[in-house]
């Protein structure tokens, strides 16, 4: 038995109570949805930004009334420290685990407007920081990112070894991890960073200026549209299957006193190049009867972005018991249903 299974076992017979920010999203939602099918008691807090309604009414499709009955909702903004601690403190339960997953991402959004980028990332994160301090929870666990990795050239990215950032985004990111660290050498506050490394699955909105390149290539090839890659195609990424995120996250909860306060890499641990990554799409949507016949059409290099990322993930694996479940080909082919289904929904 893994690790992760251990633990789910334990927290089916111990139910928990959870508050997840930005539980409207993409990792959000799921991370809702694998823990009310564990049982657990979830408090929801999103302000519908990036998030959707549909997101949370697809959820509770997928589990049994008695685990929606688990789950609430706060509507509120992490940029409203009020709105933090009415989350913390909804119902009067005494919430025992933090996933903080809202943000504002997209390197684009934050050169187009890096106000609104440092205001939710970085104020609405100590504003969710003081609350979970003032609330005594046992542990904060938030979404980092690999862009703190910035211009540092080696491969893989191991944690200790970081360069400068490239975007607001990465800066606001990288913010994270010092105030994360300095409310717990302050406050005592136990906080663990989880750098994702290109997450993808299920209800990743494919639409928008700052869509994620799996979804929105993917909406493009079923709607036989034209697909643009930045630059050369070499450009390489570490592409993590959303079910590997959500281990990451329960695991880092629940981690011993040895795992927290730290930040770990939540990847693959291996690199696909653009041109792959086009080709598994295509492969997978003709398994899914859909043919894209189309070329890639090549343009310039995306300001801001990094050429190749690959995450060393043997910290995570050491003191986590992390392991990945999916490789990329394995998460594009469960994930591609899903996605003609969605997107074709969208069409009717």
């Amino acid at each position: 038995m893994s690790k992760y299974d251990d633990i789910k076992k334990q927290l089916k017979n111990t139910p928990k109570v959870w508050l997840i920010t930005g539980v409207a999203g993409f990792i959000g939602s799921n991370l809702l949805e694998t823990l009310l099918l564990l049982d657990q008691k979830v408090i929801g807090l999103d302000n519908f930004a990036t998030g959707h309604q549909h997101n949370l009414d697809e959820v509770q499709g997928q589990v049994s009334n008695e685990q929606w009955h688990n789950f609430a909702f706060v509507k509120g903004d992490i940029r409203n420290v009020d709105d933090c601690q009415k989350a913390l403190r909804f119902n009067n339960q005494n919430v025992d685990y933090v996933l903080h997953q809202a943000a504002l991402g997209s390197v684009p959004r934050s050169i187009a407007d890096p106000i609104l980028t440092n205001s939710a990332n970085i104020t609405g994160f100590v504003n969710m920081l003081t609350a979970a301090k003032d609330a005594k929870v046992s542990t904060f666990v938030y979404a980092a990112s690999s862009s703190t990795y910035g211009d540092h050239p080696a491969l893989p990215k191991v944690e200790e070894n970081i360069g400068k950032p490239l975007s607001p985004y990465a800066v606001t990111k990288y913010v994270n991890e010092l105030y994360a660290d300095v409310f717990h050498k302050t406050y005592g506050l136990n906080a663990t960073g989880l750098r994702y490394f290109n997450v993808f699955g299920k209800r990743q909105d494919p639409n928008g200026a700052y869509a994620a390149v799996i979804p929105k290539w993917t909406a493009a090839m079923i709607e036989n549209q034209d697909l643009f890659i930045n630059g050369d195609g070499e450009t390489s990424r570490d592409f993590c299957f959303i079910e590997n995120a959500v281990q990451a996250n329960i695991l880092a909860a629940m981690a011993s006193d040895e795992g927290k306060n730290q930040v770990y890499n939540v990847a693959l641990g291996d690199k696909t190049s653009l041109n792959e990554l086009f080709s598994s799409l295509v492969i997978a949507l003709r398994a899914n009867d859909i043919d894209y016949k189309k070329s890639a059409i090549y343009r310039e290099f995306r300001v801001g972005d990094v050429l190749h990322s690959q995450a060393d993930i043997s910290k995570a694996k050491e003191l986590l018991g992390y392991q990945p479940e999916f490789r990329i080909q394995q998460g594009i082919a469960k994930v591609m249903p899903w996605y003609v289904k969605f997107l074709t929904s969208l069409e009717s």
